[in-house]
């Protein structure tokens, strides 16, 4: 037989060996990939790399292998006496610390400051777990009974009346405000042009000033003849304990159902009694340490915890008035916002400290502290409120009629559907509010409150350990305070963000 020829599009030697794939995966795949993938990437690979070279390693030098690491005063930290190169001064650190987390807080009195946060640690980590049980006692704890806990063991002091007195103080305040209030308006009427407007407004004022009397009349007269007894305190909480139980009857559904609100109420006023005896607050309480020798960490994580714990409520109620079909509450949320974004923080701070005692009644002080916070709280509130207001603009509407639909009210359809849904998609510009208001406690430095920062800047004035290198060290170390606090805060709002995001993954 004779051969027949191969066709031609058939191979007659065997293939070349083809180079290896190229790796996608792992470090060399993902350098590939992300930095070497293009001559411009490279170039910017290049500047990267030598911008960290001379930006990380000159610190790491100065922070950690040129450091002094023990020494009783600045002799240790001068070149001259080291004979090398000194780098940070971490004996200043050490001797300055107590300092930059107390403030000028009694030294004999520092174990209620350490107490106070190891109580917010214990209430506040569970909080953060999200599988651990018992979420609604753990947050009535940390929200509402570690703040009082809190004030008396920082502040000291006891207490010389309960719920009933300091209620019909509030009133009487509320009342001679209102009084002194339409006095002015009126005096000023007498030589105004538009005297008649003012007279009519102050007359309107002095006659609701008027009836909040006659409602506060008989709470009055009961806080009257409770301080009239011997035991005042204890007298005061009783009835405050039968009025809030009254209130918790009617409330929770009357005779059918009203007993388990009455239960809870008096379990509630019964721990209250048992912590007003452990800490001795009717027989005095603790020393009393006012708020101008606080400092340092204290005075930040007040002033932070404080701002982000009251700032949210209030821009939740500032955007659901503001997206309210009442002209008057829309139009009051309206002014409020625009009105505190229009102003910087430390104008409200200056407003808030200096200002305000002025406008309160001659017999009426208000705290340094307490003032910074109120400003803060109201100022964060007005930014967190347009947050919020963006997270219910994403809800569609179709959300809000189909629970109309079912028949649930405007307040449940706006706590269980609107709302937990609306703060999901403003997760990530809440958190960011709260990183920047807790690097805004700074500014409360310019109104005589010393802070992390504050303190800091107090230590430099100290002889004993001026130094060239005393200055970075401190702002180093509490940069990475700071860093901390913030980068702890960030990844926390990344882990919420996916674990309420989960049901959309692919």
């Amino acid at each position: 037989m004779t051969d027949v020829a191969a066709p031609s599009f058939v191979r007659q030697e065997l293939a070349p060996e083809r180079p290896a794939p190229v790796r996608s995966t792992g470090f060399v795949g993902f350098v590939r990939a992300r930095l070497l993938n293009s001559p411009t990437n490279i170039l910017l690979t290049i500047v990267s790399l030598l911008l960290l070279w001379y930006s990380i390693v000159p610190a790491f030098k100065f922070l950690m292998v040129d450091a002094v690491w023990t020494g009783k005063d600045r002799s240790a930290c001068l070149a001259e006496n080291a004979g090398f190169s000194v780098g940070a001064c971490w004996p200043y650190i050490q001797a300055k610390l107590p300092q930059l987390i107390y403030g000028f807080y009694p030294e004999a009195e520092r174990w209620r400051v350490n107490l106070a946060l190891v109580l917010a640690a214990i209430l506040l980590l569970p909080l953060l777990v999200p599988r651990l049980p018992a979420k609604g006692l753990n947050a009535g704890l940390f929200f509402f009974a570690f703040p009082v806990i809190a004030f008396f063991l920082l502040h000291g002091g006891g207490i010389s009346g309960f719920g009933v007195s300091w209620t019909a103080g509030l009133l009487r305040l509320f009342d001679d405000s209102i009084a002194g209030a339409g006095e002015v308006l009126l005096d000023l009427g007498k030589g105004s042009a538009i005297g008649p407007l003012l007279w009519l407004i102050g007359k309107f004022i002095m006659l609701i000033g008027a009836a909040i009397s006659w409602l506060i009349l008989p709470l009055t007269w009961l806080s009257d003849r409770i301080h009239g007894t011997g035991a005042s305190v204890w007298v005061d909480f009783a009835v405050t304990t039968v009025v809030v139980s009254l209130i918790a009857f009617m409330l929770g559904g009357g005779v059918r159902s009203g007993w388990r609100a009455v239960g809870w109420s008096i379990a509630t006023f019964v721990a209250i009694a048992i912590v007003i005896k452990l800490m001795g607050l009717d027989r005095g309480g603790l020393p009393i340490v006012p708020t101008n020798l606080w400092g340092g960490l204290l005075v930040t994580l007040v002033v932070s915890v404080t701002g982000i714990v009251t700032s949210l409520p209030i821009g939740i109620a500032l955007a659901l008035a503001r997206r309210s079909t009442i002209p008057l509450i829309r139009i009051f949320s309206i002014a409020f916002i625009e009105f505190w974004r229009g102003v910087p923080l430390i104008t409200v701070l200056f407003f808030a400290t200096y200002m305000l005692p002025l406008f309160l009644p001659g017999n009426f002080s208000v705290d340094g502290l307490v003032r910074a916070l109120i400003g803060i709280a109201l100022f964060t509130g007005a930014y967190q409120a347009e947050n919020v207001r963006g997270g219910l603009a994403a809800i569609p509407r179709g959300q809000g009629e189909a629970a109309a639909a079912l028949g649930l009210s405007w307040w449940r359809t706006t706590s269980l559907i609107v709302l937990p849904q609306a703060l999901r998609h403003v997760i990530p510009s809440l958190v960011n509010s709260f990183i920047s208001l807790f690097k805004d406690t700074s500014l409360v430095s310019i109104v005589a409150l010393f802070d992390l920062l504050g303190s800091l800047r107090a230590s430099f004035s100290d002889p004993k350990w001026s130094t060239p290198s005393t200055l970075f060290t401190g702002f180093a170390f509490t940069g990475m305070i700071y860093f901390a606090f913030c980068f702890g805060m960030s990844r926390y709002s990344l882990f919420v963000e996916k674990r309420l995001n989960a049901h959309r993954r692919n």
